[in-house]
């Protein structure tokens, strides 16, 4: 077998890994979701929303998003084969780099989902997570894997240290502000290891923009179209964006500014 047939099916028998994982992850998450009140949402048995407003869309549309993906993934990887060569003798062997690849991937989730996206502002997480995944395993190099699961996990420890009980959430940004620093760190060593060759990849030009950009496109379509609950609404930029919202935009087309 050719040399670069043998590193394609151990990269489809990687994916078929990796996409069981996520797959897992996001039944569990969707599991969770499914406990929050969607199309029942009263109070005393008044009803006090429609189901554009519950809490649940978010999740739903986050963890259904990455079980299509995950799915998409694993018929990938079987149709070209990484199935049939995990089962062989030599696919069923994991090495080091497999194995840190799937540990750097747990970490960054483990450390979005249960620290980030509870106390940090949702645009600056998901910019942190988007990076982190793009950059870190776009080729699966040890330094960007390591470098960003560390990343992930700096920030993800210091929010659920310094802000862990819930009372304490919204008392300040400094934790928003270290994921952010975080962001910015990720992006410049992305454009430093780039900046010899001739010309950039185009994966360097497109994720700080697409980092940024789909979490807040996202959040606002969530807050002001659907106008339901998202995750830290006290968070650094999201604070800004609902008050701009609320006080300077929406008077005007109510004539009331």
């Amino acid at each position: 077998m050719d040399p670069s047939d043998t590193h394609l099916l151990k990269l489809r028998a990687q994916d078929f890994v990796t996409s069981l994982v996520l797959i897992l992850v996001s039944v569990f998450f969707l599991w969770q979701t499914s406990l929050l009140p969607f199309f029942n949402t009263s109070v005393a048995g008044v009803d006090s929303a429609k189901w554009y407003n519950s809490a649940a869309i978010v999740p739903y549309g986050i963890f259904g998003a990455l079980l299509l993906m995950s799915v998409g993934l694993i018929v990938r990887s079987i149709t070209d084969g990484g199935l049939k060569f995990l089962i062989d003798a030599s696919g069923l062997h994991i090495d080091r780099q497999e194995a840190l690849r799937l540990a750097a991937i747990s970490i960054i989730l483990l450390s979005y989902i249960f620290a980030l996206v509870p106390r940090v502002d949702f645009i600056i997480c998901s910019a942190v997570l988007i990076t982190a995944l793009i950059w870190g395993f776009h080729q699966s190099t040890r330094p960007r894997m390591i470098g960003s699961a560390l990343s992930v996990m700096f920030a993800g420890l210091y929010a659920l240290v310094s802000n862990f009980p819930q009372s304490d959430w919204q008392k300040n940004h400094d934790d928003d502000w270290v994921t952010l620093a975080v962001w910015v760190g990720l992006t410049v060593w992305m454009h430093i290891s780039t900046r010899t060759s001739s010309t950039a990849p185009a994966v360097v030009k497109v994720t700080p923009w697409l980092s940024i950009f789909a979490p807040l496109i996202l959040v606002i379509s969530m807050a002001f179209g659907f106008r339901q609950n998202v995750p830290n609404r006290g968070g650094l930029l999201f604070s800004q964006i609902e008050y701009t919202y609320y006080v300077k935009i929406r008077p005007l087309w109510q004539g009331t500014n």
